[in-house]
């Protein structure tokens, strides 16, 4: 009988504890369950958004190389691929798909002769872009506007901002131009000869560098046809 009260009695508390706690005990259970479901329909979500990006950032570039491989621009299929980009950009703001989707609709907007819309692009891109190798493009290509649209000084203002390693070259080519614009022939070339000894270091040779330097002479060259030759003595004939 003993035994009999003692499992009536462990019976009647686990239906206490049941009643007291049941409740509170489920809803945790479905919540958790919740949470799992929840979860994975985030994880679904987002891999749906990265392919929809992808597959959108494809058919951006499909485009642009339709139009690099043309003899002349076609203006409604600019306008089009400037359309893709824009698009990626609204659909998936954030993504790195969207950052290389800003940096190609500046290119198509000099293509265009639209500065203004290719300078938004760019500084979207430098300001929003958490990635430093996106802000380093975006602020080259900025200065490089700056340096065709006369502000050479502007240019130089903007490249005080270091950039990447891997673009360093880039930087000190772009000062070089800018120097160059403003007539400093001596910035320039101590410029662009920081971009050379960068571009062999990393042997990745910028186009039309070797040609800069060549046509504005080196220091020593320079420095022989401003000095006269000392006196009783001829100039070496080049």
């Amino acid at each position: 009988m003993a035994e009999l009260k003692t499992e009536e009695e462990q019976i009647a508390a686990i239906k206490r504890w049941w009643k007291e706690n049941g409740t509170s005990l489920i809803a945790g259970l479905v919540l958790a369950g919740a949470g799992v479901f929840g979860f994975q329909a985030w994880q679904n979500y987002q891999n749906g958004q990265a392919e929809a990006a992808s597959l959108r950032y494809q058919q951006l570039v499909a485009e642009t190389a339709t139009q690099a491989g043309a003899d002349s621009a076609d203006e409604q299929a600019l306008a089009g691929a400037r359309s893709t980009a824009a698009a990626l950009v609204d659909s998936h703001g954030g993504s790195l798909y969207a950052e290389l989707a800003l940096l190609i609709d500046a290119r198509l907007a000099v293509q265009q002769g639209d500065l203004e819309g290719a300078r938004a692009s760019l500084e979207q891109a430098q300001e929003n872009s958490p990635r430093r190798y996106v802000q380093s493009l975006a602020r080259l290509r900025l200065a490089r506007l700056d340096v065709a649209s006369g502000e050479a000084q502007q240019a130089l203002d903007r490249l005080d901002d270091s950039v990447v390693d891997p673009l360093a070259a880039q930087r000190h080519n772009v000062r070089g131009d800018a120097w160059f614009k403003l007539g400093r022939e001596d910035n320039a070339r101590s410029a662009w000869q920081q971009a050379q000894a960068l571009t062999d270091e990393q042997d990745r040779p910028l186009y039309g560098l070797a040609l800069k330097l060549d046509d504005l002479g080196t220091d020593d060259l320079a420095a022989s046809v401003r000095t006269p030759a000392p006196s009783g003595q001829r100039e070496a004939t080049p």
